[in-house]
């Protein structure tokens, strides 16, 4: 896997004619590693197997993601039981539990795993801390395909924790014994201080081995916090069951923004959203092709925000392999066991 590195802030300036209204574009946003190698992952083996390919739940949170591979023959469906028998059948990068693989065993289905490796990592986590016998307050949002995968690991051990609000209904069995794990896509702010409040409540809680919140989510928030105090009105590009990207308009909101809005696509915003608007923050979630993007660029070049700015907190250069069972597939045909989603 590659590199992320945090870099100074730079700005890359593309002006049409002068205005006074300006898009302040962040960076980075979009497709983040997790999403891409998910995404990748249908379309190999779409070319694999040809249509259809059965995929349980959204292969990620986005519409127009989702919406595209169905055009090429993908099948999303919501539990395993609607696959037919020995069909093949693809996780999402959100995870599922264990007992999701041993209902797939049982119908003898071919699976490919494209759970994100990040995601996977707080897997790995949960039923090590569940073998030591700890209580693992696990912080994210009740019913969020991530917190019911990570739960499903050590469901006896795990307990939900909703937020700072929710700190007042934790109930442990040992406070000397008690870690918190997180959802990958919380907001980072929200996500320290519910550990703060957690920890005056439990003085031994012990911290993740590493940082569960993605480098993505952090990346993306860093830069909302930069662009909001600069601009009126905060958009981001994003599907509203994306977690990530509800957050950034939350982030830009707390952070200086006087408005913000979340959009699919460019056709749903709102011109009374632009009164009396010269700068406008533009990003977008970490499941969202940047295709979308360029059209809400060019939706405000035709309203007079012709400037664009885009200014960069991070670079980012991580890559992930296929899921193993794909890699092992090309490769006996001969073919490429990498590639970039095309993110039409």
């Amino acid at each position: 896997m590659g590199v992320v590195t945090a870099q100074p802030e730079t700005t890359v300036s593309t002006t049409t004619a002068p205005t006074g209204k300006r898009v302040l574009l962040a960076a980075p946003r979009g497709y983040c590693a997790g999403v891409d190698r998910a995404v990748v992952a249908v379309e190999k083996a779409l070319d694999l197997y040809g249509p259809p390919v059965y995929v349980r739940k959204e292969i990620v949170h986005n519409k127009h993601v989702v919406q595209t591979l169905e055009r090429r023959g993908a099948i999303f469906v919501e539990e395993t039981d609607e696959v037919p028998e020995g069909e093949t059948v693809i996780f999402s990068a959100h995870g599922v539990a264990p007992v999701v693989h041993q209902e797939a065993a049982a119908r003898q289905l071919k699976t490919i795993d494209a759970t994100c490796p990040l995601v996977t990592k707080v897997h790995i986590e949960a039923k090590r801390f569940a073998a030591d016998d700890f209580d693992i307050l696990l912080i994210g949002h009740d019913g969020h395909e991530e917190v019911i995968g990570t739960s499903g690991e050590a469901p006896e051990h795990v307990t939900l924790v909703d937020g700072p609000a929710d700190v007042p209904n934790v109930v442990v069995r040992d406070p000397e014994k008690v870690v918190w794990l997180s959802q990958t896509t919380l907001s980072v702010d929200e996500t320290m201080e519910t550990v703060r409040r957690l920890r005056e409540r439990f003085p031994s809680l012990q911290d993740p081995p590493s940082d569960d919140i993605c480098y993505a989510t952090q990346n993306r928030q860093v830069a909302v916090k930069k662009l909001a105090p600069e601009v009126e009105l905060m958009l981001v590009v994003g599907s509203r069951n994306s977690s990530n990207s509800v957050r950034l308009v939350e982030v830009a909101i707390e952070h200086g923004a006087n408005a913000g809005y979340l959009v699919d696509y460019a056709d749903e915003i709102d011109e009374a959203w632009l009164e009396g608007v010269q700068s406008v923050g533009l990003t977008s979630g970490a499941s969202v092709p940047e295709v979308l993007v360029r059209d809400v660029l060019s939706w405000l070049a035709e309203r007079g925000y012709g400037e664009v700015q885009e200014v960069t907190t991070a670079e980012e250069s991580l890559v992930f392999s296929l899921p193993r069972e794909l890699r092992s597939e090309l490769k006996a045909r001969g073919l490429a066991t990498t590639g970039v989603s095309d993110r039409a």
